[in-house]
C-alpha cells in the first residue's frame, strides 16, 4: 500500500527511500524561496536536505512563498504533507527516492504574506525561481522595463505593491528603517547574469517606489550570479503512479529528475550563507563563463531539438535524440555555431560537456517531453538562442543553423506539424505568435518583426535573409529534408 506523505508516516516507508536523518522540529528558517516548483524542490531544496543530513546549517531551513493562484495550490498540498516533498532520481542504473525535509513552512500566498515573511530578521537569503520571463526586462536594452504596466502600478502605489519585486523593495525599505541587516537576493532562474538581472529590477523598481532607498539597496544588498542545472520534467500521473507503486508514497506533487545536479554561485552574500560547498555546490568569484556555457550549450541545445522534434511528431526528448537527422543537426549546430561563442571555462572541455549533455538528453528514464521544451518560446529564445546569433553576426560568422532553429520555432508556432496534425503553442504570446507565424509563410519578416522578442535582429539583413530561406525550405520541403540540407551542406 502507499502511505500519504507526512512526518508521521516516514517510518512506514520502505528502507529504499531516504528520509531526513535530522530532527526537522529543530530546524529554523534562514531562507525564503519564491516560486516553489519542481525545479526548486529537485535542486536547491535537495542540496539543503543533504547539508542538514550532515548535521550542518540547521538554521537555514526554507520557507516557501509565492503570490500566484498556483502557489496557493502548492502551499495547500505541501501543508498536507508537513512541507515535505518526494524526489525521485531517474538513474538508468536504478531509481532512487528521497523525502526532502528542507522546507518547514510556507508564507501566506499574498503580497502581504510575502512581505511579512521577508521582514523576519532570521531570513538572510531570499531565493527565487520565477521563470526567465518574470524579471520585467526591456527587450531592446536588456535592462529594467520601467514602463511595464505592473512596474508602473507598483511605482505609483509604493505602500500597496502587487508584484514579487514590489514586495522585495517594501521589505528591504522596512528592514533598513528597523536596522535589520538586508537579506541576499539570489536568483535561481536560467538567465545570463541572473544576479545582475535581479539587481537591476529591484533597484530599478526601488527608484520608482522608494527612491531614497535605491542607492542603499544597490550598495548593500548582494545579488550573486549563479548557474543552476538539473533536468526536471513536469509531474503527471506517470510520476505519481511511480511514487506509489515503486516506493509506496502517495505524493500528488512528487518530483522526478535526472541524477545530475550542478550549482555554481558567486560567493557574495549580504548576511552569511549555509556551507553548501560541503554538499557539492561550487562557490567562485565569477560565474559568468559557467552561465554562458550552460545557457548556450545545454539550454540552447534543448531549444535546438524541441521544434524539429515537435514538427516530426516526437513525444519524448529521448525519442528525438534517437532520430538520426535531429541528432546530426544538434551535433553540427553545437560544434560549428554555438560552442565557438562560449568563452573558455577553466578545467572544462566543451566537447566532453556537450557529450555529457547529449547523454542526459537521451536518458529514457526521465520521460521528459518535447512539449515541455517547447513551452514559453517567446521568453526562452531571447535567452538561449538569439544572443548567440547576435554574437555570430558581430563576428561575421555564419548563422545558418541558428537561423534554421528560429525558423523551426516559427514553423511550430504556425500550429501544425509536418503531417498536418495540430500543435499546441503554450506561450503567454501564443495568439500573436501564431498569427505572425502564419503570415510568415508568405512574408517571412512578419514573424521576426516582433521587435519586443527579436530586438535589433528584426532589422538585421543577414539574419532576415538566412531565416527567410530556412523558413521557405521548411514549408516547401519539410523538416527532414531541410535538416539534411543543413547537415550535409
Amino acid at each position: 500500500m502507499a502511505y500519504s506523505l507526512s512526518q508521521s508516516t516516514l517510518h512506514h516507508l520502505p528502507a529504499t527511500v531516504a528520509v531526513p536523518a535530522y530532527e526537522r522540529a529543530a530546524l529554523s528558517p534562514g531562507i525564503v524561496h519564491i516560486g516553489v516548483g519542481n525545479f526548486h524542490r529537485a535542486h536547491q531544496a535537495v542540496y539543503l536536505d543533504r547539508l542538514f543530513n550532515k548535521g550542518l546549517a540547521h538554521d537555514w531551513a526554507i520557507i516557501g512563498a509565492g503570490i500566484k493562484p498556483y502557489d496557493a495550490k502548492m502551499r495547500q498540498t505541501l501543508a498536507n504533507q508537513d512541507w515535505m516533498s518526494t524526489v525521485i532520481e531517474l538513474d538508468p542504473d536504478g531509481y532512487k527516492a528521497r523525502v526532502c525535509g528542507a522546507m518547514i513552512g510556507y508564507a501566506d500566498v499574498s503580497v502581504t504574506g510575502l512581505i511579512k515573511a521577508l521582514l523576519k530578521p532570521e531570513i538572510r537569503i531570499v531565493s527565487m525561481t520565477i521563470t526567465e520571463g518574470g524579471y520585467y526586462l526591456d527587450p531592446q536594452t536588456g535592462g529594467f522595463d520601467a514602463g511595464h504596466p505592473e512596474m508602473m502600478r507598483d511605482g505609483q502605489n509604493p505602500d500597496d505593491p502587487q508584484t514579487v519585486f514590489g514586495a522585495l523593495v517594501c521589505a528591504l525599505k522596512t528592514r533598513k528603517s528597523l536596522g535589520i541587516v538586508p537579506f541576499t537576493v539570489m536568483s535561481c532562474d536560467n538567465l545570463p547574469e541572473n544576479g545582475k538581472v535581479a539587481r537591476q529590477t529591484v533597484v530599478g523598481l526601488a527608484k520608482l517606489m522608494a527612491p531614497e532607498t535605491a542607492d542603499w539597496i544597490n550598495q548593500t544588498v548582494a545579488f550573486p550570479n549563479s548557474m543552476v542545472d538539473c533536468i526536471t520534467p513536469a509531474t503527471s500521473d506517470r510520476e505519481r503512479d511511480m511514487a506509489s507503486r515503486r516506493f509506496e508514497i502517495d505524493d500528488p506533487t512528487v518530483v522526478i529528475c535526472e541524477p545530475f545536479r550542478q550549482w555554481v554561485i558567486e560567493d557574495k552574500f549580504s548576511c552569511g550563507r549555509p556551507a553548501l560547498e560541503e554538499v557539492g555546490v561550487e562557490f567562485i568569484n565569477d560565474v559568468s563563463a559557467y552561465e554562458l556555457m550552460k545557457l548556450r550549450i545545454l539550454n540552447g541545445g534543448h531549444s535546438a531539438i524541441a521544434y524539429p522534434a515537435a514538427l516530426l511528431g516526437h513525444t519524448y526528448v529521448h525519442d528525438a535524440m534517437r532520430d538520426p537527422v535531429i541528432g546530426a543537426f544538434l551535433e553540427k549546430l553545437e560544434f560549428e555555431e554555438i560552442i565557438p561563442t562560449v568563452p573558455q571555462v577553466p578545467g572544462v572541455n566543451f566537447g566532453d560537456y556537450f557529450r555529457k549533455t547529449k547523454e542526459r538528453f537521451a536518458n529514457p528514464e526521465i520521460g521528459d517531453t518535447i512539449a515541455r521544451l517547447c513551452l514559453d518560446g517567446s521568453n526562452r529564445q531571447p535567452k538561449f538562442i538569439l544572443p548567440t546569433i547576435t554574437d555570430r553576426l558581430t563576428a561575421g560568422s555564419p548563422i545558418d543553423g541558428l537561423a534554421l532553429e528560429v525558423a523551426m520555432w516559427c514553423r511550430f508556432c504556425a500550429g501544425t506539424d509536418d503531417s498536418g496534425k495540430p500543435l499546441q503553442v503554450h506561450d503567454e504570446n501564443a495568439k500573436r505568435l501564431q498569427e505572425n507565424a502564419l503570415k510568415a509563410k508568405e512574408t517571412p519578416t512578419s514573424f521576426i518583426a516582433m521587435n519586443d522578442i527579436f530586438g535589433s535582429l528584426s532589422t538585421d539583413e543577414k539574419f532576415i535573409a538566412t531565416f527567410s530561406k530556412a523558413l521557405a525550405a521548411l514549408w516547401t520541403k519539410g523538416t527532414v529534408a531541410t535538416l539534411k540540407t543543413y547537415v550535409n551542406g
